[in-house]
């Protein structure tokens, strides 16, 4: 049987274990050497405290160190509210370290405005020290000949530190970069006068002041290439011209469907006019049968009529054998 003390001293060396464990996961203890070890003096309880406010003590305390050695005076605090703004420590101590090299003023606070913001602060202050070139797509003009003119400009531009909060982005700058161009070469009598010079398009389209309002500032536009396009005058004048037609046709084909029409109307009218005439000769023998019941006419005067009758029937007949005799020998 074991000595009640000696089972006492195992329970404590138990215990002193199970603390220490639990000691080390929940405090960084190597972090803490670190920082003293750097020269940063972070206390214990500040870690602990990060680890109740549920704050990764390593997204902190290494920037913090960078920080420290860069010769940056940020605090433990700024970093630490930082990142419970949800903002990325490390990216923004990077920024202030680099734009500290290249001697860019900006600080802490608004590092953190940038971020927060959604931009990439690291991002703006290595294109404020080494300017980013954006390249247009081909963007089209019609000259005042009617003539398509194509180019593409690369612009130079350096980020804007003060205006990188709230200010437009790349699409922006290319937009009015765009409309630039198609107004200068718009407002060019003749297409070759662009080709001639493109320098010309680059100078009117920079003295426009495009980067207002923007996060960059432009410092060149250069034109990469121009090319010809087609010839939009002329297809709008054939289009024009096919439209005429198509007009012309459609106010022809209406003059033809009324007179078509009238045509018909006419005939129809005709047709009228031969029934009342066939109407009235059916009348004739009626009035003649009254007239040699009533002895107006006599039976020698209606024979005459007869005979009359015959004849010019007999003359109808010889005049269309020689009308078509006449036709067959003109043949």
């Amino acid at each position: 049987m074991q000595d009640p003390g000696t089972l006492i001293v195992l329970v404590a060396i138990a215990l002193a274990i199970i603390f220490l464990a639990v000691l080390l996961t929940f405090v960084p203890v190597m972090l803490w050497i670190s920082a003293l070890a750097a020269g940063v003096r972070v206390s214990i309880f500040t870690l602990v405290g990060m680890r109740l406010r549920r704050v990764i003590p390593s997204r902190v305390i290494n920037p913090l160190i960078k920080a420290h050695k860069a010769g940056l005076g940020v605090t433990t605090n700024q970093l630490e509210s930082h990142y419970l703004a949800g903002g990325n420590v490390d990216r923004v101590v990077n920024a202030l370290i680099a734009a500290h090299r290249a001697n860019i003023e900006i600080n802490f606070e608004r590092a953190a405005a940038i971020d927060l913001a959604g931009r990439d602060v690291l991002e703006a202050v290595q294109m404020s020290v080494n300017p980013k070139v954006i390249e247009t797509p081909f963007i089209a003009g019609v000259a005042m000949d009617g003539i398509e003119v194509k180019a593409k400009a690369r612009i130079t531009v350096r980020a804007n530190i003060d205006r990188l909060v709230g200010g437009a982005g790349e699409e922006t700058v290319i937009a009015r970069v765009g409309e630039g161009i198609v107004s200068t070469i718009g407002s060019q009598n003749d297409h070759k006068k662009v080709l001639e010079n493109p320098d010309m398009i680059s100078q009117t389209v920079l003295s426009k002041g495009l980067d207002a309002g923007t996060a960059f500032e432009i410092l060149s536009i250069d034109i990469a290439d121009i090319d010809i396009g087609k010839n939009i005058g002329a297809e709008l004048q054939t289009d024009q011209a096919e439209a005429d037609k198509k007009i012309a046709q459609a106010k022809a084909e209406e003059r033809r469907a009324m007179a078509v029409a009238q045509e018909q109307e006419m005939r129809a009218r005709v047709e009228e006019m031969r029934a009342k005439v066939v109407e009235a000769e059916a009348d004739v023998p009626l009035a003649m049968a009254e007239a040699l019941r009533s002895g107006n006419i006599g039976v020698m005067d209606y024979m005459n009529i007869q005979n009359i009758t015959a004849d010019t029937d007999m003359r109808d007949s010889i005049g269309k054998l020689t009308d078509n005799k006449s036709e067959e020998d003109g043949k």
